[in-house]
């Protein structure tokens, strides 16, 4: 994690360390205001003034009728505030937007991260502009990648990963996932995920929200839609979705456009890239020869459009339709038309009067290539803010690093070079001296055999030093014996280490990428979700207050 770790306890089994994630150079340049970064983004996410630019922004594309449409694009979840959207419309509010693809069972703790980075940074801007200020998670149901949707993983009852997988249900046709309902098999899936969670006085609710939520001929996008609701709605963070009718009608302008500018469009791009390139910096999302920023929903699934003389070339099929045949398409099937990764920001900013962007590091550095791209469309680009990110340490984690004395980040290492390190410090001190006292006298010896064969013939110092180095390699091999010998002995040890590792970094990545919170809800309740909220609205509050 980038930034300085904080610690914060729920109760007294469960500590919270939290902070930014890191990511590319761009991302963590952006974070720290080095390099050049800030070039690319339209204001640094910790200056009070670059919000107040872009609410002023805003106020000149929406008025109370735009404010509407946008407040007919919300869902209020359980426990959210019906009445704060009338506020938001009547007293110009604004929005702080996240999103994220569906997930199977709610997907990884990150998606949990974002909606809660969201709500804690909503919650202060307000209370610093003086007027409503929603979080909104957006919920990408148009997209179409089912590999990466499709599954989530949670540390069972034996503290093993145990990985949960729905079938596609049509799998010759790559659909947008809202439109995809999941097929008889969910149920297997299901029921075999929550058998992994324990029975506890926390976890009745959930596991009921999950089996209500999941089942044949739901969509990921509607359970997502539900379990988020439940986790995210407390906070006051609203929900839409990607494919809601409002959306989908509010953004067709920004969609059109691109289709008819798109050459000129890609040219912006393509010149952001070069700038990019030429400040060190990576491209994050790849720009195609021809390609417009759009997908169409057809019989092989949605595909990508490029520019034909024709018209335009579908990227499965390789048909060419016109533009009126696209319209004409629209007009029977208005989420026919969606946006890709570059223009999904943008569309929103048109649906919504979004002041900020909580982003992940990923999304931090594909929005370093859309600030020009947004001007062309008659948009300043949100600031860019980044979601929080957190370490969810356990009592018997924690017991286990501080009986080898190490922190968190010691875990990050592959295992075997932890091991390693471990046993080598845990070989007898007295074993150790006598080791390095055996390699000091062989340096010695051979010196000195390598001075005087050499009075009597200058070629015998080669052999000499054939003789050292044999020498030190069976040392270093009895030393890895005793190692070894050290190993075994502490193989229960060792073995809870590991499984330590495996709570901290499943994967070798971070548990926020992989781990489903129902983990943690099941077993601390709500406390987990306070202790988030609280954690990152303090780290929010310090961004702020380091300007």
């Amino acid at each position: 994690m980038s930034g300085d770790a904080r610690e914060d306890a729920v109760g007294l089994n469960l500590e919270l360390l939290t902070g930014w994630p890191s990511g590319s150079a761009v991302a963590e340049d952006y974070l720290q205001e080095q390099g050049d970064a800030d070039a690319f983004f339209r204001g640094h996410f910790t200056d009070g003034q670059a919000y107040q630019a872009k609410a002023q922004e805003v106020d000149q594309r929406f008025d109370r009728d735009a404010r509407r449409r946008a407040a007919d694009a919300l869902t209020v979840p359980p426990g959210g505030d019906e009445g704060a959207l009338e506020a938001f419309v009547e007293e110009g509010g604004y929005v702080v937007t996240t999103g994220q693809q569906p997930g199977l069972f709610c997907g990884p703790l990150y998606n949990l991260y974002k909606g809660l980075t969201a709500a804690a940074l909503a919650r202060f801007l307000q209370e610093e502009m003086g007027v409503p200020v929603l979080p909104v998670f957006w919920i990408g149901s148009e997209d179409h990648d089912w590999a990466e949707a499709n599954h989530t993983a949670i540390i069972g009852m034996d503290n093993e990963l145990h990985r949960a997988e729905a079938a596609h249900p049509d799998p010759d046709r790559g659909a947008a996932l809202n439109r995809l309902s999941l097929g008889n098999g969910v149920d297997q899936v299901r029921d075999a995920f929550l058998a992994e969670l324990p029975d506890s006085d926390f976890s009745a609710p959930w596991k009921e929200l999950v089996e209500a939520s999941f089942h044949p001929g739901t969509t990921l996008a509607s359970g997502f839609h539900a379990v988020v609701g439940e986790m995210l709605g407390r906070f006051g963070v609203y929900l839409t979705d990607a494919a809601d009718p409002v959306v989908k009608e509010a953004s067709r302008p920004i969609l059109l456009r691109e289709l008819d500018e798109s050459e000129a469009l890609e040219g912006v791009l393509r010149e952001t890239a070069a700038r990019l390139e030429e400040a060190g910096y990576e491209q994050q999302v790849t720009l195609m020869e021809d390609g417009v920023n759009l997908f169409l929903e057809t019989e092989a699934g949605r595909e990508r459009l490029y520019r034909d003389h024709e018209g335009f070339r579908l990227h499965t099929s390789g048909d060419v339709v016109s533009r009126d045949e696209l319209l004409t398409r629209l007009e029977s099937d208005a989420g026919a038309l969606s946006p890709n990764v570059l223009l999904r920001p943008v569309a929103e900013s048109s649906v919504f009067p979004t002041l900020a962007y909580v982003a992940g590091p990923g999304e931090m550095a594909y929005f370093a290539q859309l600030g020009d791209y947004f001007q062309a469309m008659g948009i300043r680009m949100p600031i860019v803010h980044p979601r929080g990110s957190a370490t969810l340490v356990e009592s018997k984690i924690r017991k286990v690093l501080e009986k080898f004395g190490l922190d968190v980040d010691h875990l990050r290492r592959p295992f075997h070079e932890i091991a390693g390190e471990i046993a080598r410090d845990e070989v007898p001190a007295a074993v150790q001296k006598a080791m390095g006292m055996l390699r000091g006298s062989v340096a010695q010896g051979v010196s000195k055999v390598e001075s005087e064969v050499a009075r009597v013939d200058p070629t015998l110092k080669g052999p000499a030093q054939s003789v050292r180095s044999a020498a030190f390699q069976a040392l270093d091999e009895l030393e890895k014996k005793v190692t070894q010998a050290v190993k075994r002995e502490n193989e229960i040890a060792l073995a809870q280490l590991e499984k330590a590792q495996l709570h901290l970094f499943p994967d070798g990545v971070p548990q926020e990428r992989v781990v489903n919170p129902l983990y943690y809800l099941t077993r601390y309740g709500g406390a987990v979700l306070d202790g988030l909220f609280d954690s990152f609205a303090a780290d929010v509050r310090r961004a702020q207050a380091s300007r």
